[in-house]
């Protein structure tokens, strides 16, 4: 007859061992779950099979890990491109900035508009005015000098809607995608129409993706010696526009391999993703990011002139790419 001590201490036992048993299942659950911030809904079945399968080795969609190249455009992919990019955001408040050195600007288009807060005036100068804006608040300055203004501006501003800096801004969902891909022996690519030294100061911390992994816009640079120190100089000249056919260019100009997976948001993207997708061989994969949730972010598509979806959201259903319904797909839109 068992003794209640006895009794006690194996039932202690049984209740520790039982705990411990449910502890290893509840981990192995949260470990088996690369994407906790994704509903398990067909986007995120169809990335997770997606991975499987070509890094199955013996599948007929077995891709060698030197191979396995993903890229991701930024603005409304990665983080938060409305009410302006980012980038336009660190233009005018260059200008800003800069005014009291040309006071020439308070009757000069596109700088009167941005001093005035005039936004109508400053859409309507078009392409050819906010080019000006950033060749002038962009150039005329070694690539070093303008890292650190870059740096100090991301390290002050906040953005308007969320009053949070604009690097606390990106999708928490996308950013456990980038881990999951990595993990799974990608090397990620980030594509942007977005200037590449904007990004390059920072991609690393916030998005885990060295510099020399960032694609992007680019103005002319010139080597200069100043001062016995060897330096870039930034000439107010566009070099090259990583934007919708440029961004296939900018890839096999910078990566040399097509990707087997591309993740956009607008109709700057649908090159890539056909460049990326429509090349046959094994299993690719196109992914747009659909922005419709206007409580948690914004919800957009057809009409707005900041990244717009629309010939990219016609082209989806044909070419069978995966389209996130951010309200629908996600979880969770940022890192809380």
């Amino acid at each position: 007859m068992i003794s209640a001590r006895n009794f006690l201490h194996v039932s202690r036992r049984v209740a520790l061992a039982a705990a411990g048993c449910f502890f290893a299942a509840t981990l192995a659950v949260a470990q088996s779950d690369a994407l906790p911030s994704w509903n398990n809904t067909a986007p995120k079945q169809a990335i997770i099979s997606f991975v499987e399968k070509v890094t199955k080795p013996g599948s007929g969609d077995f891709v060698p890990e030197a191979e396995r190249i993903a890229v991701f455009d930024n603005d409304g992919t990665l983080w938060v491109e409305h009410p302006i990019y980012t980038q336009l955001a660190f233009a005018l408040d260059r200008v800003k900035a800069l005014a009291p050195q040309h006071p020439e600007w308070r009757e000069t288009q596109p700088f009167k508009a941005v001093l005035e807060g005039d936004m109508k005036a400053l859409v309507a100068s078009g392409e050819k005015g906010l080019v000006e804006l950033i060749m002038t608040t962009h150039a005329g300055m070694t690539s070093s000098d303008f890292q650190k203004i870059v740096i100090d501006w991301f390290a002050s501003a906040r953005d308007p809607k969320f009053k949070r800096p604009y690097t606390e801004l990106v999708y928490q969902p996308m950013i456990e995608l980038l881990a999951y891909l990595r993990a799974n022996g990608f090397k990620t690519f980030i594509v942007s129409g977005g200037g590449v030294e904007m990004m390059r100061p920072w991609a690393e911390k916030v998005y885990g993706i060295p510099p020399e992994q960032v694609v992007g816009s680019s103005i002319k640079t010139e080597f200069r010696m100043q001062d016995d120190t060897p330096t870039l100089f930034r000439l107010p000249e566009v070099n090259f526009i990583d934007d919708k056919a440029g961004k296939p260019v900018g890839i096999n100009q910078h990566i040399g391999r097509r990707p087997i997976a591309a993740f956009g948001n607008s109709d700057g993207d649908l090159q890539m993703l056909q460049w990326t997708t429509m090349a046959g061989g094994p299993a690719r994969l196109g992914v747009l990011i659909h922005h419709t949730d206007a409580e948690r972010e914004y919800a957009y598509d057809r009409d707005t002139e900041i990244g717009r979806l629309d010939k990219a959201l016609d082209a989806a259903s044909i070419a069978g790419w995966t389209v996130v319904d951010m309200k629908a797909d996600w979880k969770q839109v940022f890192k809380d």
